[in-house]
């Protein structure tokens, strides 16, 4: 398909392709057929037809090329452990395999201190603990992980169209990164969990292929009937303009905090060869994301440019993060800000004791310009402004 919108171009129609080309309507059928007993497998918890199903399609392990597989078995995802003054009294308990449940038993305290009427949203970050098989990949599989997200509550009968207002949402906001359209992709599961009515992962091309990113489900009203129903207490929205009260139904997204990380660090970090044959090391974080947004560095260490440079640092570290290197050559202390990301550096030399005047040079483009001192924090500011880059979205 991709192949074909690219020899096609502007022309191309891709849904007329997808439902006419044979070669692809036989591919897709097989797939559905595949992926649908899969998940009718995995409902029914048929784990001799999913073994059935590996064997038939003569799947291999991409690393050994070998076909003998183990049978398929159920796995403890969750870490268990004991609390209580001692073993007699300890009672088991088990670690938090997600982090929305304290969402959930807080959405009336939330939404009625703040008055907050539906649809609204409440987001928040923290630690998640799962009792992984392949802990493996670096950062990208762990026991012990952060996760980013949002429950968003809708009136039921709204959840798929914020289903799909969310989809496309998160998946711009991923996009204005600048890591390139093509290492995106949607993922939408055959196999839903047990509360879920739909459910798609945005993927990301990792060094190692193509792999979940950022999830979003629609939940329905599970959560909440689910604490409704073990705490006795009610956690149901009233409808001032239905005057009525219902349970709300949820959509979710929710980010891997460590993932996102090594996405943008993976998809950042290059090895450039310049013009003059020399090569560089460059982070090319998003602005935004830089952790130091500029570097100040005199050109000598005398004649009173580390004092104009010092100052420079004090009117700018109000707003940014800022750093100051004076040791090595000009061209060496360049090529350290590069490897650390850093998106600008600012050189003072002896035209600035003169005119007050600076060279800013960008990190990407290694474009050199001369601006006065009192231009750079609006210069800044344009480039690493979260404002500035939420509003582009």
């Amino acid at each position: 398909i991709e192949k074909a919108s690219i020899r096609f171009g502007e022309s191309f129609n891709r849904e007329e392709f997808v439902t006419t080309n044979a070669r692809v309507v036989e591919y897709l059928s097989k797939k559905n057929e595949i992926l649908s007993r899969m998940a009718r497998s995995l409902e029914t918890e048929n784990l001799a037809d999913v073994k059935a199903l590996i064997e038939e399609l003569e799947s291999a392990c991409p690393d050994s090329g070998s076909r003998n597989w183990t049978e398929v078995k159920q796995f403890n995802l969750m870490f268990g452990t004991k609390i209580g003054a001692s073993a007699e009294s300890a009672m088991d308990l088990y670690l938090r395999p997600e982090t929305a449940q304290g969402i959930f038993v807080n959405f009336l305290n939330v939404q009625k201190s703040g008055r907050m009427k539906i649809p609204f949203g409440i987001a928040q970050t923290g630690k998640a603990f799962r009792n992984e098989i392949v802990a493996r990949q670096f950062i990208f599989r762990m026991r012990e992980f952060e996760q980013m997200e949002m429950q968003f509550f809708v009136k039921p009968g709204e959840e798929m169209k914020y289903y799909e207002y969310w989809k496309t949402t998160r998946l711009n906001w991923h996009l204005s990164l600048g890591l390139g359209k093509d290492n995106y992709r949607f993922h939408d599961h055959e196999k839903l969990a047990h509360y879920a009515n739909a459910a798609a992962d945005i993927e990301f091309n990792f060094p190692f292929g193509f792999k979940e990113l950022e999830g979003i489900h629609s939940r329905t009203d599970f959560d909440l009937k689910a604490h409704e129903k073990f705490s006795g207490k009610k956690l149901q929205y009233f409808d001032t303009e239905t005057n009525s009260n219902y349970t709300p139904y949820v959509v979710e997204t929710s980010v891997g905090l460590d993932r996102m990380f090594l996405a943008v660090f993976s998809n950042s970090l290059k090895e450039e060869t310049l013009e003059d044959g020399s090569t560089r090391t460059v982070l090319q974080l998003p602005s935004v994301l830089a952790p130091t947004k500029a570097a100040v560095l005199p050109l000598i260490k005398r004649d009173g440019l580390p004092e104009v440079a010092r100052k420079i640092i004090e009117d700018l570290k109000w707003d940014f993060n800022v750093a100051y290197d004076e040791k090595d050559a000009v061209g060496r202390r360049y090529r350290r800000q590069d490897a650390l990301g850093t998106p600008f550096c600012i050189t003072v030399d002896h035209q600035t004791l003169e005119d007050e005047t600076v060279t800013i040079r960008h990190r990407d483009t290694m474009k050199q310009d001369r601006v006065k001192i009192s231009e750079l924090r609006d210069i800044i500011n344009n480039e690493v402004s979260v404002k500035n880059w939420l509003m582009k979205m």
